[in-house]
């Protein structure tokens, strides 16, 4: 196997390989590179990736896998977010593509590293910024209003105590690391350790989430990727907690027209269109297996569909 190794484990790698189906020649988009597992699978499959992260160092990394340099080249790399993928593929020529597959959150990478301040197992910055710019945590929790937080906590977390918790970052005021942060939500939880479930995590995932637009991200990636794919293409998406897995079945059951039937009581809800995804996989948990030798997967969910050949349904 050529290529640098993934510092990561790929969660369902079989699984999504299988959904994806590539062939050689296969045009195909990695919409969340990351360290590349995926990517490396496909490249060995004999695809062509165009591959999206829009963290800095994963593109510096994978700009040193050998396949940049083929000509033409099998790996393109764009330093983009996944939902600008329409636009950057058009500017590099690509009309249409075979498959997209998205791994969705945030990466082993990322985690692991605690400069980046998207966890409180060590300590660090309170950063969260996959792109590395624009508005830090540090920079919302230390300058919303405490309403606007305990939104955050509440809608992207599903903290079911996010005014009080909010009341607490407020009033500890200014926070400038994930130690701190992850203090403050404890005292405010009445947290004892030796608990299963740290109750920071919820809260850290909420800000994390809105710091970097996750869920609105997706959405646009989901459009894009319904834009781009051919007929017969295939999509494969995985998820990792219930906010995004809502978005994603949600999707696939509006365009594979799946959507409630009407009644005298709720009217038709869908547009009447023929569907744009057909063949839509139910949800695909990974096995004991690779939950031995990965706990991390444990909350992931695979969805895959195969694209017909009625157009996009709107512009991404």
């Amino acid at each position: 196997m050529s290529g640098a190794p993934a510092p990561h484990i790929p969660v369902l790698i079989d699984e999504v390989i299988a959904a994806l189906a590539p062939a050689p020649g296969s045009l195909i988009v990695d919409a969340t590179f990351g360290a590349g597992g995926y990517t490396r699978r496909l490249l060995d499959a004999g695809a062509t990736v165009h591959a999206f992260d829009r963290d800095p160092d994963a593109i510096a990394a994978g700009c040193k896998w050998p396949e940049t340099q083929e000509q033409p080249p099998r790996l393109v790399l764009h330093p983009r977010r996944f939902s600008e993928m329409v636009a950057a593929l058009a500017e590099a020529g690509v009309a249409s593509v075979d498959g997209v597959v998205m791994d969705i959150g945030v990466s082993s990478m990322q985690l692991d590293q605690p400069h980046r301040g998207f966890a409180f197992a060590a300590d660090g910055p309170l950063d969260m910024r996959m792109a590395q710019e624009g508005e830090s945590a540090a920079d919302f929790l230390n300058t919303a209003a405490e309403s606007a937080i305990a939104d955050v906590l509440y809608t992207y977390g599903e903290e079911r105590q996010s005014r009080r918790v909010a009341r607490a970052i407020v009033a500890a005021r200014p926070l400038e690391t994930t130690g701190q942060l992850a203090t403050v939500i404890r005292r405010a939880l009445g947290y004892k350790p030796g608990q299963p479930k740290d109750p920071a995590t919820r809260s850290f995932q909420a800000i994390r989430i809105h710091v970097n637009a996750e869920l609105e991200e997706l959405r646009g990636a989901l459009a894009g990727a319904e834009l781009l794919l051919r007929e017969g293409g295939r999509l494969a998406v995985v998820s990792f907690h219930s906010l995004e897995d809502r978005i994603v079945k949600q999707f696939l059951r509006e365009a594979s027209g799946a959507t409630p039937a009407g009644s005298r009581h709720l009217p038709q809800q869908g547009s009447g269109q023929a569907p744009t995804f057909a063949h839509v996989s139910k949800g695909i948990r990974p096995s004991e297996g690779e939950l031995t030798f990965n706990p991390r997967a444990r909350s992931a969910t695979l969805r895959s569909a195969t694209r017909t050949g009625t157009p996009a349904r709107r512009a991404a």
